[in-house]
């Protein structure tokens, strides 16, 4: 029943928009029918709409990787470390509080307006995000395990491969979810300043022109490739943490 309603939700949804513009309750110079766009979609996709589509991914992804990855072995040692936890924890406190959009021209200064300055963008903010979930995983793990760990002679290395990182992957994975969101949504404001591709450049060149179509195109894509990457990371975390479902 829910897997019913979760797909005849958004059906609805889109049935009732197209009826509001029909009867011209909406206004479609805004909210065009969702037939229209449709048209649009097929129209660019046979165009310009899958190399938008590539090349924010691999934007996307690779500054998600730059990010996670460090963040990720950073947040182990500092879960497992107290006293590093206490010499970097404010450090990254401050610099997480900092709107990400505000060190966007500090990133154009130091890469230009090329690759580089979206792919640092983006991996900042995920970095920040997942060292701080990751931490937090780690540092919750009940001691107990730790120490029948070094009693059984586990070395540092031992444990931080067979209790911190296991233990912690369930925390690990809601700030990889997090990061990727929120690279989602920064490579949008990546894309608009010094792109000339990519589905935020899309949408804002959509705007410019005042093709709405095209716009709501962009927007959706990039909300389908959200939901998509979320059930990847659901179906990844049940393989990796099959212990959670049980």
């Amino acid at each position: 029943a829910e897997r019913i309603v979760a797909l005849l939700a958004p059906v609805i949804l889109l049935l009732l928009w197209e009826g509001l513009v029909q009867a011209r309750v909406l206004d479609r110079r805004f909210f065009p029918a969702p037939s229209s766009i449709a048209g649009t979609f097929v129209q660019l996709a046979q165009t310009s709409l899958p190399g938008h589509i590539g090349i924010s991914l691999s934007r996307a992804a690779i500054g998600f990787l730059i990010g996670a990855v460090p963040a990720i072995l950073l947040g182990v040692v500092m879960g497992l470390m107290p006293l590093v936890r206490a010499a970097l924890q404010p450090i990254l406190g401050a610099l997480f509080a900092i709107p990400k959009p505000a060190i966007l021209p500090l990133m154009l200064l130091m890469f230009g307006l090329g690759e580089p300055s979206k792919w640092a963008i983006i991996a900042i903010t995920v970095f920040l995000q997942v060292v701080i979930s990751t931490t937090a995983g780690v540092a919750s793990i009940d001691r107990i395990y730790l120490d029948v760990g070094r009693n059984y002679g586990a070395g540092r290395l031992q444990t931080l491969w067979t209790i911190a990182l296991p233990g912690a992957l369930p925390v690990i994975f809601a700030g990889i979810r997090l990061g990727w969101g929120v690279a989602l949504l920064l490579l949008f404001t990546a894309e608009i300043v010094g792109a000339k591709s990519g589905l935020g450049y899309l949408i804002w060149q959509s705007w410019q022109t005042f093709n709405v179509e095209e716009m709501y195109v962009g927007i959706a894509t990039i909300a389908t490739i959200g939901m998509l990457s979320f059930v990847l990371l659901d179906v990844l975390e049940g393989w990796l943490i099959p212990w959670r479902s049980r």
